[in-house]
């Protein structure tokens, strides 16, 4: 039997009263915000015909996924980050700003404080021995195109089992490996040496894996290197690409990969290439030219203020 009451007064007023709109402390945009989240669960709880044991097993879960840390992975493995970019997108179509380089989601394991360097750093601390060796570079330039001196490029991956420093469950990471920031030389080039990351998959006994299953989908991401790229005078872009050739680029569950964030990744076996590098052995070369884009009316209209762990 489908029961109707959500569009009646007593219930209305019901959502009022459980948001805080009749009480005069409290704040507003918290009641408008909550406001609208409960009428949209009561009308799907009646809409669907939702059963008191199928809520409370959402309870459950959601007592499950805080308990194992996982919101902000479920959070893009739903589609909340990419939304949020294609508002952005949006909003920047209609006042009519282009972005050079594409924005995409930040994920949920940045770690604010890496070492800072100066045009090059080496990411990775020699520890994983199945890494092959990365030289990535290229020149962050402003709204105008021209090399940005000085702007500052933080950048971050995983290793080869899928694992980043400081959320390692292995516990075989030294703090702020593969994690580092680089102020760009005075032509606006950064560059870092490291080792090919490989992608990773949710954890297979955990909430959001369990919660993908249900939906029918995996939960794996393809290997990717995420970017922060701020510079004075720009807006600061959150970023990645991902490792072209990786079978899952196009099948992210994240719906992270947006075109012109699949570089080409060039394996250099000469001997020419690998002696003007200082290595030994061959390499993977991706070149990553980034441009940001203009504040708009003097302020970053789109910076994300989220909580991030420090260390």
């Amino acid at each position: 039997m489908s029961i109707q009451l959500f569009d009646t007064a007593e219930v209305q007023d019901f959502l009022r009263l459980a948001s805080g709109l009749n009480q005069p402390g409290g704040n507003p945009r918290t009641k408008q915000i909550i406001h609208r989240i409960l009428s949209d669960l009561y009308k799907a709880i009646e809409d669907l015909n939702i059963t008191p044991d199928e809520y409370w097993a959402g309870v459950a879960y959601l007592n499950q996924l805080g308990a194992r840390g996982e919101a902000g992975l479920l959070s893009p493995g739903l589609g909340f980050d990419r939304y949020f970019d294609m508002r952005m997108d949006a909003e920047d179509a209609a006042l009519g700003i282009q972005n050079g380089t594409p924005r995409t989601i930040e994920g949920p394991l940045y770690v604010t404080g890496a070492p800072v360097e100066q045009g090059f750093a080496r990411l990775d601390d020699g520890s994983d021995k199945d890494g092959h060796t990365l030289i990535m570079h290229g020149t962050v330039r402003g709204a105008n195109g021209q090399p940005l001196p000085g702007a500052q490029v933080e950048v971050w991956h995983a290793n080869t089992k899928g694992f980043y420093s400081h959320f390692d469950p292995t516990g075989e990471q030294q703090p702020f490996n593969m994690r580092r920031t680089i102020i760009a030389d005075g032509q606006g080039r950064y560059k870092f040496q490291s080792i090919v990351p490989v992608g990773y998959g949710c954890p297979p006994d955990g909430p959001t894996q369990a919660l993908l299953n249900q939906l029918g989908r995996h939960g794996n991401r393809p290997a990717h290197i995420h970017f922060f790229v701020s510079a004075p005078g720009h807006r600061k872009l959150t970023t990645q690409v991902n490792i072209d050739g990786d079978p899952l680029v196009f099948d992210d569950f994240a719906y992270a990969t947006r075109e012109g964030l699949v570089p080409a990744v060039v394996e250099r076996t000469d001997a020419a290439s690998i002696q003007a590098e200082g290595l030994s052995a061959p390499f993977a070369e991706i070149v990553f030219d980034i441009q940001l884009s203009a504040l708009v009316n003097g302020v970053d209209n789109q910076m994300v203020d989220r909580p991030r762990l420090a260390a």
